[in-house]
């Protein structure tokens, strides 16, 4: 960031899901697919990008049948796609603690959006177990629905020209330090999240 936020600053907020909105943790889907958590979970699951299998989930080129199957090959499973699919859904834990008024809050005086690198399952989950924590936001951008994910830069500029507003009016929020640089790059005003504390902390300073 070169500039301090200043009130009035922002026309629009665009929001990450995970870990900014929704809360998740890797180890609830291997312990709920039985895959032995001695090793860094983190480790285990980037089999799963071998060929490029997992983002071409999350941009929408593999099917759920083909995710699973690469999961069943890539951690020695043999669970049905139906478990399989149980397990991956176990990943959410809940809301982030304190995003809910904060959202309420922003949403009363500035459109917001959301901007997720997802797949179809989580989508079918998050969009009936957060539904109301959802409500808040004008759009959903989804990487598995728009064919492209972060933190490439014509995902940032695809949302951008969607929201129709100058990318240094929208503030972005996420947690992954290599997204919130990408959007930087792009001329968003990009706040890496740490915890809600950053939300507040932001809105604040928007005068919001």
């Amino acid at each position: 960031m070169t500039t301090a936020l200043a009130p009035g600053a922002a026309d629009a907020l665009l929001f990450d899901l995970g870990r900014v909105v929704i809360d998740y943790d890797l180890r609830r889907t291997l312990k709920a697919w039985a895959v032995e958590l001695g090793s860094d979970p983190h480790a285990l699951m980037a089999k799963l990008a071998q060929n490029d299998t997992f983002h071409r989930y999350e941009t929408g080129h593999v099917t759920d049948a083909e995710f699973f199957a690469a999961v069943r090959t890539a951690l020695g499973l043999t669970l049905t796609d139906a478990q399989l699919r149980e397990g991956w859904n176990a990943i959410f834990i809940g809301e982030m603690p304190g995003i809910a008024p904060l959202l309420d809050r922003a949403a009363k005086q500035l459109p917001l959006y959301a901007l997720s690198n997802t797949n179809d399952s989580h989508i079918a989950h998050f969009s009936e177990h957060y539904a109301e924590l959802l409500v808040h936001f004008r759009e959903l951008f989804l990487s598995s629905r728009i064919g492209m994910r972060k933190p490439n830069g014509e995902t940032y500029d695809f949302v951008v020209k969607a929201i129709g507003i100058a990318p240094q009016r929208i503030v972005f929020f996420d947690d992954l330090a290599e997204n919130v640089e990408a959007a930087r790059e792009r001329g968003l005003y990009a706040v890496q999240v740490h915890s809600s504390d950053d939300v507040a902390r932001t809105l604040d300073q928007l005068g919001l």
